[in-house]
């Protein structure tokens, strides 16, 4: 007997639809390798109507005084609270996530985040008015930006939506957002959400658009004519095309991509709750953080030490069903990543021991054991590039010198942390690790207060604090007669 796919559907101008032409594409739940929707997979023709809708709705959406925007963006965040069972369950399915874990460590930062944005809103000053030339006053005026084409990632499909749609509507702007097409469930529940809070508040219908697809559906939006702004959390190679695309008629835009986080131990460190710590920073959400604590470089003095330390946190650490509350973490979320996954373990050099793990675990879904690899050098492709996965690798430094090198020797730049009781060894580490953040005697933590963003080919721009909200603002310079 087969069960019926639910039917997931576009949001534009205040409704669902189905694609225009009718195409769909299968979800698949990753806890069970089985399609429980169908979703959208849409087209120029979704594109455009979409984005006029946006674009509709721009003038009204830009001219409302930023405490009415306040106001919406925290209604929603009330509904959120509200709802939150309802998106627990769509992002669990969405990712194969333990549900305990959607419940206590997403539904809270994410409600803050949008209340965040929704102070800053009114925090839309510029620098403050003068003359600068006789007979004449300059002031700053902060805007937004437009209509912002934005897409989101597979990894934290709810999360990383609302980093983008708060700070883009706080300050102004209208949105067409694509969610990946292996988890749009919670991007659509979102948009009744928030269609709701618009109607209820009279808002234009257009503020906010949700449009299903693939990597072609992402292109034709940030091809499109209409967006200001395109805005991409993904892939390197994503971002580069992104930005490529982008350039044909110098879109602004935002990237937020790949991440090779060092984690750097040195010898003074409290080894066992290092460990604790960075097991959890390495396996959770099954490695699928840009910011995962998966490249460990350890002071040679301790190196044995600390890997057997590791590799039997990893063998206690659990993955396994979405209703089991003793898990961290679940399965990967598609066919694809388990198999890269798979094939940076196959492909492990001679040199390189696998201490724990590395192995698909359970007889359906995507699963993978928590895995620590050591002996490893600094050009092994599992060192350079990232494997987004349970996987977390140990290589032995000599000294402050060498650990520098090396954690800055990938060609990503989004996070890093510094394992030490020095302090100032420390600060030196803080001040010469090449990374948009670096953490001290922890990992992972991030605040609505404080910016996330890297650099080198983790791209540029910030999300969360108010240097993300700035992103979504453009500057105008105001200068008047004072002759009349």
């Amino acid at each position: 007997m087969t069960t019926a796919l639910r039917r997931l559907r576009n949001y534009i101008d205040g409704e669902f639809r189905d694609a225009a032409d009718g195409r769909t594409t299968e979800v698949v739940n990753p806890a069970t390798g089985e399609p429980y929707a169908t979703a959208p997979l849409s087209g120029s023709e979704d594109v455009d109507v979409a984005m006029a809708a946006a674009e509709a709705a721009f003038p009204a959406w830009r001219d409302l005084i930023p405490a009415e925007r306040q106001k919406v963006l925290l209604k929603i965040a009330d509904r959120f609270e509200e709802r939150a069972e309802e998106l627990i369950a769509a992002e669990s399915e969405n990712c194969g996530k333990p549900i305990a874990l959607v419940r206590s460590e997403e539904i809270p930062p994410m409600v803050d985040q949008i209340r965040f944005f929704a102070g800053a809103a009114r925090m839309l000053e510029g620098r403050s008015a003068g003359e600068y030339m006789d007979g004449f006053t300059s002031i700053i005026r902060r805007e937004p930006v437009g209509v912002c084409a934005q897409v989101a990632p597979w990894n934290y499909p709810m999360m990383m939506a609302v980093w983008k749609f708060a700070p883009a509507l706080a300050a102004g702007n209208t949105v067409v957002i694509k969610p990946s097409d292996t988890t749009p469930a919670s991007t659509v529940l979102i948009a009744d959400i928030i269609g709701s809070v618009l109607d209820e508040l009279g808002h234009p219908r257009g503020v906010f658009n949700v449009v299903c697809g693939d990597r072609e559906t992402g292109r034709l939006m940030v091809e499109h004519k209409v967006p200001a702004m395109a805005s991409i959390t993904g892939s390197v190679r994503a971002g580069m095309q992104v930005a490529e695309s982008a350039s044909k008629d110098l879109k602004r835009v935002h990237l937020e991509l790949g991440g090779k986080a060092p984690v750097v131990v040195f010898e003074d460190t409290d080894i066992a709750k290092a460990v604790e710590d960075i097991a959890t920073a390495g396996y959770f959400n099954a490695g699928q953080d840009c910011t995962a604590a998966t490249r460990v470089l350890v002071q040679e003095s301790i190196h044995d030490e600390f890997v057997a330390a590791l590799a039997k946190a990893a063998s206690e650490t659990k993955t396994g069903a979405v209703d089991d509350e003793d898990v961290l973490y679940g399965p990967l979320n598609n066919a694809n990543q388990l198999k890269q996954v798979k094939g940076f373990i196959e492909r492990l050099p001679a040199h390189a021991k696998i201490e724990a793990g590395g192995e698909q675990v359970g007889e359906k879904g995507y699963f993978f054991a928590p895995t620590v690899v050591s002996g490893l050098k600094q050009d092994d492709e599992i060192v350079q590039q990232e494997v987004f996965g349970p996987v977390i690798t140990v290589q032995s430094f000599t000294d402050e010198k060498q650990a520098v090198e090396w954690a800055n020797g990938v060609e990503y730049a989004l996070a890093s942390s510094v394992w030490t009781k020095d302090h100032a060894r420390a600060m030196r580490m803080s001040k010469v690790l090449d990374f948009g953040c670096v953490w001290i005697n922890t990992h992972i933590p991030l605040v609505a207060e404080m910016p996330h963003g890297g650099f080198k080919k983790s791209g540029y721009g910030k999300d969360l604090s108010a240097y993300g909200f700035d992103d979504y603002t453009r500057i105008k310079h105001v200068m008047t007669s004072l002759d009349g």
